[in-house]
């Protein structure tokens, strides 16, 4: 059985479908079929775009977002897919705050589904900070397929890792 770093806590039967598709060298085409098509967004600004058309669209009153980027200092193996970041500095009696949400550069080339799903877990930490009922609540109101994405999306980096390693 390989290890399957990515997919840790869900139900063996599930695990041991996955060691199948593995083992028979499907896994690749079984998410192609699902996602036939890899995004087109790789510039930081098509990034910043891509995340201020989500924002505007569902959560128009919270904080502005002031940068928004591609981060290839995110590493997959922590499990870290995107990072946001609030940073509160106080000038003269006066403070400001910036927003940021750095996405991991390992996703400019996954299937749009699959990065509108990290980039909406992103956006719920502008008004959930933590990763509890309400924010979960929040990312399937902004996605309605958030779980199956994210399950999706743990199967495409499992796929590049056995890839990396063969």
């Amino acid at each position: 059985m390989t290890t399957l770093n990515y997919l840790q806590g869900y139900s063996p039967q599930l695990l041991a479908q996955i060691n199948t598709l593995i083992a028979e060298n499907r896994l690749r085409a079984a998410l192609e079929k699902r996602y036939p098509q890899i995004h087109d967004i790789r510039s930081d600004k098509a990034l910043y775009d891509y995340t201020i058309a989500l924002k505007n669209r569902y959560l128009k009153k919270s904080q502005p977002l002031n940068k928004v980027l591609y981060d290839d200092k995110i590493t997959l193996k922590k499990q870290a897919l995107g990072l946001h970041s609030y940073i509160a500095k106080n000038h003269g009696g006066k403070t400001k705050s910036k927003n940021e949400i750095r996405i991991s550069s390992k996703l400019r080339y996954v299937p749009e589904p699959l990065l509108r799903m990290v980039v909406v877990h992103e956006l719920a930490h502008l008004k959930e900070k933590d990763h509890n009922k309400a924010f979960y609540q929040l990312c399937c109101h902004m996605e309605g397929d958030y779980h199956q994405l994210e399950f999706d999306l743990r199967l495409w980096l499992t796929m590049l890792e056995l890839e990396a390693q063969a």
